[in-house]
Formats: structure tokens, sequence, C-alpha cells
């Protein structure tokens, strides 16, 4: 209802999971993969181009790429959050390495705190995430009501 404040969306048993590493995370991404294969093949993954290819090629998922982070790729898995087709992101971000997308990167962790996502951005949050028991479960939260949200602006602006 557009009077409502917040909509309940629900994260289905199957995720959709996007999974982004920094160059000097790559390696430890994969071999996340490896230990969770079991779980993470249950589940639909993508991720910025490199990441993706490397992933797929080393652990035998199946990685849906998109571009590599610096030619827009964590604009593109962000523009998915916004449409609703990423429910989980784990992204092994580099604090100690300058990155040259480092706005895009923001612009990522902004957006998925924005739609209440799920987002793990070292191991052992990962770990703790993949898991949870509400991996292989519906999960129902609370975002913004957007269109409630663009019509109050509209009138006010």
């Amino acid at each position: 209802m557009l009077q409502d404040e917040y909509v309940t969306l629900t994260l289905k048993k199957k995720k959709n999971i996007a999974l982004i590493a920094h160059d000097n995370k790559k390696q430890t991404l994969i071999d996340w993969c490896k230990k969770h294969r079991a779980i993470l093949e249950n589940h639909i993954l993508c991720g910025t181009g490199t990441t993706a290819r490397m992933i797929t090629d080393h652990t035998g998922l199946s990685v849906k790429g998109y571009n590599s982070g610096p030619l827009g790729g964590d604009q593109q898995i962000g523009a998915k959050i916004v449409e609703g087709g990423i429910d989980l992101v784990i992204f092994f971000s580099d604090p100690l390495t300058a990155q040259p997308h480092d706005p895009d990167v923001k612009a990522l962790l902004r957006i998925a705190q924005v739609y209440d996502i799920p987002m793990a951005c070292s191991r052992s949050a990962a770990d703790f995430i993949i898991s949870s028991p509400l991996m292989e479960s519906t999960y129902e939260h609370q975002v913004i009501n957007f269109n409630k949200n663009i019509s109050d602006r509209a009138k006010t602006l």
C-alpha cells in the first residue's frame, strides 16, 4: 500500500548471490568458494568479470560474469540489487590497497545498505552468513517504500 512507510521483501530459499573480490583477495574468495561449494551450488551466482571467471575456472561453480569492477561491474551489481535481482553480496575487499574505482565500491556498499541486503566484506563474516539457517529458508525483511518516497518528494520539490 502506498501509504506504508516500508514494504516487505522476501528473499527466496534459492538466493541470488553476488561474488566480488579485489585483486589481492581473489584467491581468498576462490578458496572460500571451494570450502562452501556444496552450499553455493544450490544458489544462483554472479560476480564481477574477472572474479566470476576465476571462480568458475577454479571451482566448477557456474558464476554469471558482469564487467570487471573498474569497468563498471560494481555498478552493474548495484543495479541488480535495485532491480531485486541480488539477495546477498560476498565482497572480499582489500582495505590496504587503493582502488581506482573506489567511488563505485562505495556506491555498491551504500545501495546494499539502502536495500537491506546482507553483505560480507571479510572471510569470517561470509562464514557466518553462509552457515546461517536463513541461507536455506525464505527470509522477509522491510525496506523503505520507494514508491511512497518518490511520491512524497515529487509533491514537495
